[in-house]
Protein backbone atom coordinates (compact mmCIF):
# COMPACT_ATOMS: atom_id res chain seq x y z
CA UNK A 1 0.00 0.00 0.00
CA UNK A 2 1.15 3.43 -1.17
CA UNK A 3 0.46 6.79 -0.26
CA UNK A 4 0.96 10.82 -1.60
CA UNK A 5 1.26 11.57 1.45
CA UNK A 6 4.52 12.49 3.27
CA UNK A 7 4.52 12.56 7.20
CA UNK A 8 7.11 14.76 8.49
CA UNK A 9 8.09 13.60 12.48
CA UNK A 10 9.85 16.17 14.47
CA UNK A 11 11.32 14.47 17.27
CA UNK A 12 14.41 15.90 19.91
CA UNK A 13 14.84 11.61 20.98
CA UNK A 14 16.58 9.22 18.38
CA UNK A 15 14.69 6.25 19.18
CA UNK A 16 11.45 7.78 19.21
CA UNK A 17 12.45 9.17 15.79
CA UNK A 18 13.35 5.86 14.48
CA UNK A 19 10.21 4.26 16.11
CA UNK A 20 7.56 6.69 14.90
CA UNK A 21 9.24 6.47 11.29
CA UNK A 22 9.09 2.73 10.63
CA UNK A 23 5.57 2.72 11.75
CA UNK A 24 4.37 5.30 9.40
CA UNK A 25 6.39 4.21 6.36
CA UNK A 26 5.05 0.69 7.30
CA UNK A 27 2.19 1.78 6.79
CA UNK A 28 2.73 2.85 3.44
CA UNK A 29 3.73 6.71 3.85
CA UNK A 30 6.49 8.46 3.06
CA UNK A 31 8.66 9.93 5.90
CA UNK A 32 11.13 12.61 6.66
CA UNK A 33 12.43 13.20 10.00
CA UNK A 34 14.02 16.06 11.83
CA UNK A 35 15.22 16.16 15.52
CA UNK A 36 14.57 19.55 16.00
CA UNK A 37 11.62 22.28 15.25
CA UNK A 38 14.35 24.40 13.86
CA UNK A 39 15.56 21.78 11.26
CA UNK A 40 11.85 21.22 10.42
CA UNK A 41 11.21 24.98 9.50
CA UNK A 42 14.97 25.41 7.74
CA UNK A 43 13.59 22.77 4.80
CA UNK A 44 10.00 24.53 4.78
CA UNK A 45 7.41 25.40 2.84
CA UNK A 46 6.49 22.33 1.97
CA UNK A 47 3.63 21.34 -0.57
CA UNK A 48 0.46 20.47 -0.41
CA UNK A 49 0.20 16.42 0.69
CA UNK A 50 2.99 16.90 3.50
CA UNK A 51 1.65 16.92 7.12
CA UNK A 52 3.50 16.63 10.11
CA UNK A 53 4.15 14.85 13.72
CA UNK A 54 5.52 17.03 16.65
CA UNK A 55 6.43 16.19 19.80
CA UNK A 56 4.90 18.99 22.54
CA UNK A 57 8.16 19.36 24.69
CA UNK A 58 11.42 20.06 22.92
CA UNK A 59 14.83 21.96 23.57
CA UNK A 60 14.76 25.49 22.44
CA UNK A 61 11.33 25.53 20.45
CA UNK A 62 8.68 23.51 21.41
CA UNK A 63 5.65 21.80 19.29
CA UNK A 64 3.32 24.81 20.21
CA UNK A 65 5.91 27.62 19.54
CA UNK A 66 6.70 25.53 16.38
CA UNK A 67 2.98 25.58 15.28
CA UNK A 68 2.65 28.93 15.89
CA UNK A 69 5.03 29.70 13.73
CA UNK A 70 3.71 27.93 11.00
CA UNK A 71 0.28 29.38 11.84
CA UNK A 72 1.65 33.13 11.56
CA UNK A 73 3.65 32.65 8.05
CA UNK A 74 0.58 30.87 6.45
CA UNK A 75 1.90 27.79 5.89
CA UNK A 76 0.36 25.42 8.39
CA UNK A 77 0.64 21.21 7.64
CA UNK A 78 -2.32 19.05 8.68
CA UNK A 79 -0.42 18.49 12.07
CA UNK A 80 -0.19 15.75 15.23
CA UNK A 81 1.27 16.58 18.52
CA UNK A 82 2.45 13.66 21.33
CA UNK A 83 2.12 14.69 24.74
CA UNK A 84 3.29 13.72 28.03
CA UNK A 85 0.18 12.78 29.95
CA UNK A 86 -1.08 15.78 32.39
CA UNK A 87 -0.20 18.30 29.34
CA UNK A 88 -4.02 17.97 27.78
CA UNK A 89 -3.72 22.10 28.78
CA UNK A 90 -0.38 22.52 26.73
CA UNK A 91 -1.68 20.00 23.76
CA UNK A 92 -5.58 22.21 23.41
CA UNK A 93 -3.34 25.36 23.20
CA UNK A 94 -1.35 23.44 20.41
CA UNK A 95 -4.69 22.73 18.47
CA UNK A 96 -5.68 26.68 19.19
CA UNK A 97 -3.04 27.49 16.92
CA UNK A 98 -3.12 24.69 14.29
CA UNK A 99 -2.94 21.15 15.90
CA UNK A 100 -5.36 18.71 14.03
CA UNK A 101 -5.06 16.34 16.72
CA UNK A 102 -2.86 15.18 20.06
CA UNK A 103 -2.07 11.54 21.27
CA UNK A 104 -1.10 11.10 24.75
CA UNK A 105 2.04 8.95 25.25
CA UNK A 106 2.16 6.01 26.07
CA UNK A 107 0.16 5.03 22.61
CA UNK A 108 -0.40 1.92 20.88
CA UNK A 109 0.94 1.82 17.39
CA UNK A 110 -3.05 1.90 15.82
CA UNK A 111 -3.52 4.86 17.81
CA UNK A 112 -0.82 6.53 16.01
CA UNK A 113 -2.14 4.89 12.87
CA UNK A 114 -5.38 5.86 13.08
CA UNK A 115 -4.88 9.31 13.61
CA UNK A 116 -2.42 9.52 10.86
CA UNK A 117 -5.29 8.41 8.71
CA UNK A 118 -7.33 11.55 9.57
CA UNK A 119 -4.54 13.65 8.86
CA UNK A 120 -3.85 12.04 5.65
CA UNK A 121 -7.03 12.67 4.65
CA UNK A 122 -7.03 16.19 5.56
CA UNK A 123 -3.37 16.38 3.63
CA UNK A 124 -5.43 15.03 0.22
CA UNK A 125 -8.53 17.18 0.14
CA UNK A 126 -9.14 20.73 2.89
CA UNK A 127 -12.49 21.07 3.29
CA UNK A 128 -16.03 19.83 4.67
CA UNK A 129 -16.26 21.93 8.21
CA UNK A 130 -19.53 23.41 7.06
CA UNK A 131 -21.93 20.62 7.82
CA UNK A 132 -20.09 19.10 10.72
CA UNK A 133 -19.80 22.15 12.54
CA UNK A 134 -24.01 22.72 12.06
CA UNK A 135 -24.28 18.85 13.24
CA UNK A 136 -21.76 19.77 16.28
CA UNK A 137 -23.61 22.88 16.79
CA UNK A 138 -27.16 20.99 17.10
CA UNK A 139 -25.79 18.23 19.17
CA UNK A 140 -24.22 20.81 21.75
CA UNK A 141 -28.17 22.49 21.79
CA UNK A 142 -29.28 19.31 22.96
CA UNK A 143 -26.60 19.56 26.44
CA UNK A 144 -28.47 20.95 29.65
CA UNK A 145 -27.04 23.78 31.32
CA UNK A 146 -24.45 21.65 33.89
CA UNK A 147 -23.50 19.49 30.90
CA UNK A 148 -22.35 22.71 29.25
CA UNK A 149 -20.82 23.90 32.21
CA UNK A 150 -18.99 20.33 32.72
CA UNK A 151 -18.15 20.34 28.78
CA UNK A 152 -16.93 23.94 28.86
CA UNK A 153 -14.61 22.66 31.92
CA UNK A 154 -13.57 19.35 30.12
CA UNK A 155 -12.23 21.10 26.52
CA UNK A 156 -10.45 23.84 28.41
CA UNK A 157 -7.94 20.93 29.94
CA UNK A 158 -9.52 20.89 33.62
CA UNK A 159 -9.20 18.41 36.16
CA UNK A 160 -12.82 16.59 37.38
CA UNK A 161 -11.64 17.82 41.12
CA UNK A 162 -11.42 21.39 39.63
CA UNK A 163 -14.96 21.17 37.66
CA UNK A 164 -16.43 19.85 40.36
CA UNK A 165 -14.67 22.52 42.80
CA UNK A 166 -15.95 25.43 40.73
CA UNK A 167 -19.97 23.78 39.82
CA UNK A 168 -20.09 23.22 43.19
CA UNK A 169 -20.65 19.21 42.18
CA UNK A 170 -18.88 16.11 44.06
CA UNK A 171 -15.81 14.68 41.50
CA UNK A 172 -18.45 11.60 40.86
CA UNK A 173 -21.29 13.79 39.53
CA UNK A 174 -18.84 15.58 37.24
CA UNK A 175 -17.98 12.02 36.09
CA UNK A 176 -21.50 11.35 35.24
CA UNK A 177 -22.05 14.63 33.59
CA UNK A 178 -18.81 14.03 31.70
CA UNK A 179 -20.14 10.88 30.33
CA UNK A 180 -23.43 12.00 29.52
CA UNK A 181 -21.58 14.79 27.25
CA UNK A 182 -19.49 12.20 25.83
CA UNK A 183 -22.70 10.50 24.22
CA UNK A 184 -24.89 13.19 23.27
CA UNK A 185 -21.89 14.89 21.17
CA UNK A 186 -20.91 11.50 19.97
CA UNK A 187 -17.67 11.76 21.37
CA UNK A 188 -15.13 8.79 21.48
CA UNK A 189 -12.21 10.42 23.19
CA UNK A 190 -10.93 13.78 24.81
CA UNK A 191 -9.11 14.86 21.71
CA UNK A 192 -12.29 14.19 19.66
CA UNK A 193 -14.19 16.49 22.04
CA UNK A 194 -11.49 19.43 21.61
CA UNK A 195 -11.54 19.36 17.90
CA UNK A 196 -15.84 20.12 17.99
CA UNK A 197 -15.49 22.42 20.55
CA UNK A 198 -12.75 24.17 18.12
CA UNK A 199 -14.76 23.39 15.23
CA UNK A 200 -17.67 25.42 16.30
CA UNK A 201 -15.98 28.30 17.81
CA UNK A 202 -16.28 27.72 21.40
CA UNK A 203 -12.48 28.32 22.02
CA UNK A 204 -10.65 31.49 21.61
CA UNK A 205 -7.45 32.69 23.34
CA UNK A 206 -7.17 32.01 26.94
CA UNK A 207 -9.57 29.13 27.33
CA UNK A 208 -7.49 26.82 28.65
CA UNK A 209 -6.00 26.41 31.63
CA UNK A 210 -2.82 26.29 30.78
Amino acid sequence: MTSSVTVHIVDDEASIRQSMSFLVSSAGYAVRVHDSAEAFLASHPYPPGHCLITDLRMPRMDGVALLKQLSESGTMLPSIVVTGHGDVAMAVNAMKVGASDFIEKPFAAAVLLDALKNLASRARDARENDREQELILDRLSSLSARERQVFNGVVAGKANKTIAHEQDLSPRTVEVYRANVMAKLHAKSLPELVRMALSAGLLGDGDTSA
